[in-house]
């Protein structure tokens, strides 16, 4: 199973082989990304993920045959050893984005695919020790939202799905509205789904706004205001178009000093209320019980994976004392 990597914030395009990417320049631009794949990461940059073609296009095995790269024909032919570098898989791809998966079978597709590669690359000593291939899901139909259910069970290698606004007001005939009231059963519906199956990862819709219009060029209002109301109806990402919007995506979709601050108290109070076998208690003149308290660990685990001094807090917190 793929490890649960649960603090996907912001997801920016770059390595993208569907919609950027004109027809007859398909095969270049998966030499280019697997050329780019093969290059030492970027500072900073905690996952690698490429977007494929969509199962249906028919050009999905092509481009995954480039980036996570089958050699199982060519293994019948030729000892292991002689496989060249392009022949085994990039260590450095960490994740596959798969567009318009309308149902589970597209998924299942993807998964059969790379886990036969893998299951190759067994007998490799390289490949033993590389994290698994994780895969996030695309919606942009009404079909895809009739099938999440078994989407979202269809293989172990999916970590969450992701709200493809633009494509879905095509499929619906909609037009995308500022305050995007179009979009809200569909939005619910995949963080709900994604949220019933212990998926880490809901990424929400692309801020198209992106062109800031202040003197001091930071990114336009309506990025917060769409990360903010992503984040009330439950994503904890959001897709970004261009590198200016990552910082308030990552700020927005991370806890706030507050919040972390609150989530520290808590814990440390809720630690000496167990202790003496209390179940619940009061903070600043407010119940807590058992669903604060869990809600208050994953704030607390989600600012030290955000880079919050939490221990600090702790120290400046720990005479905290249930009320």
């Amino acid at each position: 199973m793929a490890s649960r990597n649960a603090l996907r914030r912001a997801l920016l395009y770059t390595y993208d082989l569907e919609d950027s990417v004109t027809p007859h320049k398909k095969a270049e631009a998966r030499s280019l990304v697997r050329r780019a794949l093969d290059q030492p990461a970027p500072s900073g940059i905690r996952e690698r993920a490429v977007r494929i073609n969509s199962v249906d296009s028919g050009l999905a095995l092509a481009d995954l045959t480039e980036v996570v790269c089958i050699f199982s024909n060519l293994a019948c032919f030729f000892p292991f050893h002689q496989l060249t570098t392009k022949q085994l898989q990039s260590p450095n791809l960490s994740t596959v984005v798969i567009p318009k998966v309308n149902s589970a079978s597209d998924l299942t597709f993807v998964n059969d695919v790379i886990t036969h590669t893998l299951s190759q690359q067994l007998q490799s000593q390289d490949a033993s020790s590389r994290p698994p291939i994780s895969l996030l899901a695309l919606v942009e139909s009404a079909k895809s939202l009739t099938n999440l259910t078994q989407i979202c069970a269809s293989t172990p290698l999916l970590q969450g799905l992701i709200f493809a606004a633009e494509d879905f007001a095509l499929d619906l005939s909609l037009t995308r509205t500022p305050d995007l009231t179009e979009f809200l059963f569909a939005r619910s519906m995949i963080a709900t789904a994604a949220r019933a199956a212990n998926l880490p990862s809901t990424i929400d819709l692309v801020c198209t706004t992106y062109k800031s219009t202040k003197g001091d060029g930071s990114p336009p209002a309506v990025l917060e205001e769409e990360c903010r109301g992503g984040r009330q109806l439950g994503f904890n990402g959001k897709q970004c178009i261009h590198p200016s919007q990552v910082p308030t995506v990552q700020q927005i979709f991370g806890p706030d000093s507050d919040e972390v601050q609150w989530a520290v108290r808590v814990t440390i109070a809720d630690d000496k209320a167990a202790a003496a076998g209390r179940g619940a208690w009061t903070l600043d003149g407010k119940m807590i019980d058992v669903p604060v308290a869990e809600k208050a660990r994953a704030i607390v685990k989600k600012a030290e994976a955000c880079g919050f001094n939490v221990e600090e807090l702790r120290e400046k917190w720990r005479d905290q004392e249930p009320e």
